[in-house]
C-alpha cells in the first residue's frame, strides 16, 4: 500500500501551491492536492495525477469526496489555505480520523459573526459589534451605529469588503458597496452555508497600532512562530495590508498580552490544532482581536519566516499535519519583513518597471510580481489580490523596514484603463 499522504487543500489558483510543493518533496511526503477545478475539466479528461477534483460550495459534500478519495490512496493528514478550507479540512479529518479542529470551530473562524460572539462570550477583548440582515435598509441601521465604525461582510479575508464609514452617509454608501460584491460573488456560485452571505456586520473602529500573529496549535497550546508589526496606519476607508515586520518593536509585557489574548480566543472558538493567523489592534485598553483563522498567513507572507535549521513554514505545517516532530519552532534570529503591494487602480496591467533596481536595495532578498500582464487588476475592497511581494531580512526591524520602503518606492506599474465593451 503506498504511503500516507498529505493532502492539501487551497483554491486553484493559490499563490502558496509551488511552495507547499516544495516542502512537501524536501521532507519526502507525498503530496494530494484537494482543489476548485471545475468538474467539467475532470469528466471531460478524466482525474488529473495527484489532484482530487472538489466541491467547495459544499463542504459536507467535500469531505465526502475526500473520504472516498482516502479509500484509494490513504490520506496521513490535511493542511487547509483558506478559511472555507479550514471548514472541509475539519469535516475530512473528523470522518478520517485525524487530528484536526472540531468542524463546529473551523465553522466559526470562517463566520464573523460566530467568531465575534464566541470570544465576546469568553470574555476576549473584541470591537462593539452588531450584524444587521442584508435586506434591512442601510439608512436605519445607519442610525444606530457607532461612528467611526466598520462594515464588513461575514464572509472574505484578506480585507476585501471592509470599508469604515465616519458618519450615516458614509454607512449608507459602505452597506450599498458591500451588497454589489457580495451579489457579484453569489453570482459566481461562491460557497453560501448559512446565513452568512445574507448579513452585514457592523463593529465600533478600534484605534491604535495592528499586528499579525502566527502560530501553530498542539494540543489545544498555542506555539506562537512569529508576531509581525504593522508599521502602516490601518485607519480606513479601506484596510489594504501593506507591510509586515518581525519581530516586533513593541514592549514584551504588551507582546505577552497579545500572545495569551489570541490563545485564549482560540480556545474560545475550540480550535485545538494546527495554524492559527490572527489580527489584533493594540488599543488604549490592551489588544482587541480583530481576526482568528484557523489557517496560516496568506498570499506569499511566509517566505520571510525561517525556523530552526532553516525550515519554511510550509515544512513546519506539513510535518505538524502528518505527525511529524520539529525539535525547533525558534524563528531565525535575524529581521525579516514582507511588502504586499496593492493595486492602486483598476485596469490592466502593461508592465512592470524598477524591478531590478528594487532587487538592489540592501536588505531586500527578492521582489515578486503574481498580477498577470494583460489581466484587468481590481483594487480593494472588491478586489481579493496584488500586484506582488517584496521580501527583505536585517540586522534590526527598522533596517527591514527601511529597505522595504525603498524597494517599493523604486517600482512603477503601467496600469491603464480597460477599453470600453462594444455593445
Amino acid at each position: 500500500m503506498a504511503a500516507p499522504a498529505l493532502l492539501l487543500l487551497v483554491p486553484t489558483a493559490s499563490y502558496r501551491l509551488e511552495d507547499f510543493r516544495a516542502a512537501a518533496l524536501r521532507l519526502g511526503v507525498p503530496l494530494l492536492l484537494g482543489s476548485d477545478l471545475c468538474h467539467r475539466i475532470e469528466d471531460a479528461f478524466g482525474p488529473l495525477e495527484g489532484q482530487i477534483s472538489l466541491d467547495y460550495r459544499h463542504p459536507a459534500r467535500a469531505a465526502e469526496q475526500i473520504a472516498l478519495s482516502a479509500r484509494e490512496r490513504p490520506i496521513g493528514g490535511i493542511v487547509p489555505g483558506s478559511d472555507g478550507c479550514a471548514v472541509i479540512a475539519a469535516l475530512a479529518a473528523e470522518r478520517l480520523g485525524l487530528k484536526a479542529n472540531p468542524p463546529s470551530a473551523a465553522r466559526r473562524t470562517a463566520d464573523k459573526s460566530a467568531m465575534r460572539v464566541a470570544l465576546a462570550a469568553a470574555g476576549v477583548p473584541v470591537p462593539a459589534f452588531r450584524v444587521h440582515p442584508l435586506a434591512q435598509e442601510p439608512e436605519l441601521a445607519a442610525r444606530s451605529a457607532p461612528y467611526p465604525c466598520v462594515l464588513k461582510p461575514l464572509v472574505f479575508s484578506a480585507s476585501r469588503g471592509v470599508i469604515r464609514a465616519d458618519g450615516p452617509a458614509e454607512f449608507v454608501s459602505a452597506w450599498r458597496r458591500i451588497e454589489r460584491l457580495l451579489e457579484a460573488a453569489r453570482s459566481e456560485r461562491r460557497p453560501r452555508e448559512g446565513g452568512a452571505w445574507e448579513r452585514i456586520l457592523v463593529e465600533e473602529f478600534v484605534p491604535g497600532p495592528e499586528v499579525a500573529l502566527e502560530g501553530l496549535l498542539c494540543g489545544g497550546r498555542l506555539e506562537v512562530l512569529a508576531l509581525f508589526d504593522k508599521p502602516d496606519p490601518l485607519d480606513g476607508p479601506f484596510f489594504e495590508e501593506t507591510l509586515y515586520v518581525t519581530p516586533s518593536r513593541h514592549p514584551g509585557a504588551l507582546k505577552g498580552e497579545v500572545a495569551r489574548t489570541i490563545s485564549a480566543g482560540a480556545a474560545a472558538l475550540g480550535l485545538v490544532e494546527g495554524p492559527v493567523h490572527a489580527e489584533a489592534r493594540l488599543s488604549p485598553a490592551g489588544p482587541v482581536v480583530i481576526e482568528i483563522a484557523a489557517r496560516s498567513i496568506g498570499g506569499l507572507c511566509s517566505r520571510t519566516l525561517r525556523f530552526g535549521a532553516g525550515l519554511t513554514l510550509e515544512e513546519v505545517l506539513v510535518a505538524h499535519a502528518m505527525q511529524r516532530p520539529v525539535k525547533d519552532l525558534r524563528r531565525e534570529a535575524c529581521a525579516s519583513g514582507v511588502a504586499m503591494l496593492p493595486i492602486p487602480s483598476r485596469g490592466i496591467l502593461h508592465g512592470v518597471l524598477g524591478l531590478p533596481q528594487a532587487r538592489a536595495v540592501t536588505g531586500v532578498l527578492d521582489a515578486v510580481i503574481t498580477a498577470p500582464l494583460g489581466r484587468e487588476l481590481v483594487p480593494l475592497p472588491e478586489g481579493d489580490s496584488y500586484l506582488g511581494f517584496l521580501f527583505a531580512k536585517g540586522d534590526r526591524p527598522e533596517d527591514v523596514e527601511a529597505a522595504l520602503r525603498e524597494g517599493q518606492r523604486r517600482l512603477r506599474f503601467d496600469i491603464r484603463p480597460a477599453l470600453p465593451t462594444v455593445p
